[in-house]
């Protein structure tokens, strides 16, 4: 099987963005209402929160949790 130019670029780019233990889902969500908590308030993230953030912008099942959750709690501030 041959890649594309930019089938291999992309695969490329994803593997240098690896890491050499990577967050799993679980881990992530175990975190993500600390992270959602530290977004809204305009706190710096963490080390920790930073993985997070990261583990967000690859996993689009976990980032749908984390954008609901957001928008909860939004949604609650706003009733205050």
């Amino acid at each position: 099987m041959t890649l594309r130019p930019e089938q291999a670029k992309a695969l490329i780019e994803m593997v240098m963005g690896t890491r050499d233990q990577e967050m799993t889902c679980d881990a992530c969500l175990a975190d993500v209402a600390a992270f959602v908590e530290v977004q809204l308030t305009g706190k710096p993230l963490t080390d920790a929160l930073q993985v997070v953030q990261e583990h967000l912008d690859r996993c689009q099942d976990c980032a749908e949790e984390y954008h609901m959750l957001r928008q909860a709690l939004e949604a609650l501030a706003e009733e205050d």
